[in-house]
């Protein structure tokens, strides 16, 4: 079972799929982009753009993704991370990657007697 962090808390896998929504997944970025960039939560909202709107460079994308892979032990490829234009799509790259290594720890359901 893979437990992840997020914040101050500490999950499964399978309780994060449940539990996070997009906007969870705002919370969250905006928490990381205080914290790294001095990024006021107000100004990162779902349509800014990481470059014109906030002011981020490639190092700055880079430092998010460590900080990403730090919090939930996912990380982003790096084609991946050079499509990413808006925090929307930081947060739909984030829900797609989960529900991926969701679908990869579920658990096989039991084998049935006789089969």
């Amino acid at each position: 079972m893979i437990a992840l962090e997020f914040g101050p808390l500490l999950i499964t896998l399978a309780a994060l799929m449940e539990a996070l929504s997009a906007d969870d997944i705002l919370l969250e970025i905006q928490r990381m982009m205080k914290e790294l960039f001095e990024l006021e939560p107000d100004r990162v909202q779902p349509a800014a753009r990481l470059s014109e709107d906030l002011e981020l460079d490639s190092l700055d994308a880079m430092d998010l993704a460590v900080k990403v892979e730090e919090s939930t032990g996912i990380a982003f490829d790096e084609k991946r991370l050079r499509s990413l234009r808006t925090v929307e799509d930081v947060i739909v790259a984030l829900q797609e990657l989960l529900a991926g290594k969701a679908a990869t720890e579920a658990p096989l359901a039991p084998a049935r007697a006789g089969a």
